[in-house]
């Protein structure tokens, strides 16, 4: 969808914040200036040149450039009869753009007036934008794309939002809207997200999928086994996704694009952002089927399951978990569901898109197990909000909203802000899952409550 001038696209990738769509323009109360010659060039029409954008590098190696344009990036929609923007070979390496939420319209000084239009005005696709497709030659339905995370590098601010009465895991709580814009400072690795509330850094990226099966046009939100809006914060640089093939080429896509965000992501919403560049190198391993997406990092396998209902999300991600432990231990699925319930940590990776997450991370060392702190009450390191019931989206939600009035009671937070800063920067924990009882840990650390700068 074309939804800037073309003399503007220099400015859009490079990240200027002045919108030039009509919503933007008519929210400043100003006329429409007259029209000026263009100052920039404008790019010839017809398609780019796949030759330009492989370059040499200074070690020899070769690397694939792919810009955000308008011609390399979608607004909300996946499509697997898409044309490829790009053709790579198994074990290259892309340096790729993404763009800010609305082909780059959310950018710092939108309302968020301005944000809920553009929702409104554009039902059935998502908020994203996505560069890609990227064709990976030889990738066949059956194989696996390796994805291998190298750098990534964000732009200098981020945005939360909670648009109002329409998303989020509780929008008739939070019936009114705030967006929040905030500068990322990258040397330090921090935001402050409140006077003295500082959020650590750790970009991912949300969404990264491979096309689906079926043709048509499908909408960014919900993820799949496709891969997709998966929200999984620990896809950071150093890590490797594994994605099922289901088409000819792959069809590889990235946006979405985050600095940081909390476990759960309540309030639709993580630290939203756009990458200036996400290097990543692509395999196709043969002959090693996979009907789930699986993450590698330097000290655990993350297996996921992806439902509506959080109890079938769970449900699937206990059996992802045990066929992972299965084929790693070469042990039985008995032995393997008691392994996982030894030395698994199962996190709620977001419960705002259509089909709610879990992930689990299963240490590749047994003795070297992940963080399995669970408590029920404030420690010394954690705020901390627990509940328990039969149903575990019933858990879910009492849990992240007593963690949200936590924040407002004890650390005297404004209620939307509350809402914002649960979705950075807690974390939901699964807790003892029986038949009978489900329990939820919600936590946030204390530190990063450093007091007035």
């Amino acid at each position: 969808m074309k939804v800037f001038a073309s003399s503007a696209l220099a400015g859009l990738i490079a990240g200027a914040t002045v919108a030039v769509s009509p919503i933007v323009a008519a929210a400043q109360g100003a006329p429409p200036a007259p029209a000026a010659p263009p100052t920039e060039a404008v790019p010839p029409a017809g398609l780019a040149d796949p030759a330009l954008r492989v370059v040499n590098l200074p070690n020899g190696k070769r690397i694939h450039l792919l810009p955000a344009t308008l011609e390399t990036t979608q607004w909300g929609w996946f499509d697997n009869a898409q044309p490829p923007v790009l053709r790579i070979n198994s074990g290259d390496t892309v340096a790729l753009e993404t763009m800010m939420h609305s082909h780059n319209q959310i950018v710092p000084g939108t309302t968020i007036e301005q944000i809920k239009k553009l929702r409104t005005d554009h039902p059935g696709r998502g908020p994203h934008t996505i560069t890609g497709p990227i064709y990976v030659e030889g990738a066949e339905p059956g194989d696996v794309l390796k994805v291998t995370i190298n750098k990534i590098v964000p732009r200098s601010y981020a945005v939360n939002f909670n648009v109002p009465g329409m998303f989020g895991e509780f929008p008739k709580e939070y019936a009114d809207g705030q967006v929040k814009y905030l500068y990322l400072d990258w040397d330090k690795k921090i935001t402050e997200f409140l006077p003295g509330v500082l959020i650590p850094l750790q970009p991912f990226p949300g969404t990264i999928g491979v096309a689906r099966p079926e043709p048509g046009r499908y909408s960014t939100v919900p993820p799949g086994e496709y891969g997709g809006n998966m929200d999984i914060r620990d896809l950071v640089e150093g890590t490797i996704l594994y994605l099922p093939v289901f088409v000819r080429g792959g069809l590889l896509w990235s946006g979405d694009s985050h600095a940081g965000q909390g476990n759960g992501e309540v309030n639709l919403t993580a630290l939203e952002t756009a990458y200036k560049e996400l290097n990543i190198t692509v395999d196709v391993v043969k002959g090693k089927p996979l009907d789930f997406p699986r993450i590698e990092t330097p000290r655990s396998w993350i297996t996921l399951g992806l439902d509506p209902d959080l109890d079938k999300a769970w449900q699937g991600a206990k059996a992802q978990t045990v066929k992972l432990l299965a084929e790693l231990r070469k042990v039985s699925p008995e032995q393997a569901e008691k392994l996982m319930v030894a030395g698994s940590d199962c996190r709620v990776s977001q419960v705002v898109d259509i089909k709610k997450g879990i992930h689990c991370l299963s240490p590749k060392n047994p003795s070297a197990r992940e963080d399995m702190e669970r408590p029920t009450r404030e420690t010394s390191r954690y705020l901390v909000s627990h509940a328990r019931d039969a149903n575990l989206n019933k858990a879910m939600d009492t849990a992240s909203m007593g963690m949200i009035k936590l924040l407002e009671t004890e650390k005297k937070i404004a209620r939307l802000d509350a809402y914002g800063l649960a979705s950075v920067a807690m974390d939901c924990r699964v807790g003892a899952i029986s038949d009978t009882e489900k329990n939820v840990h919600c936590i946030v650390p204390k530190s990063i409550f450093v007091g007035a700068r």
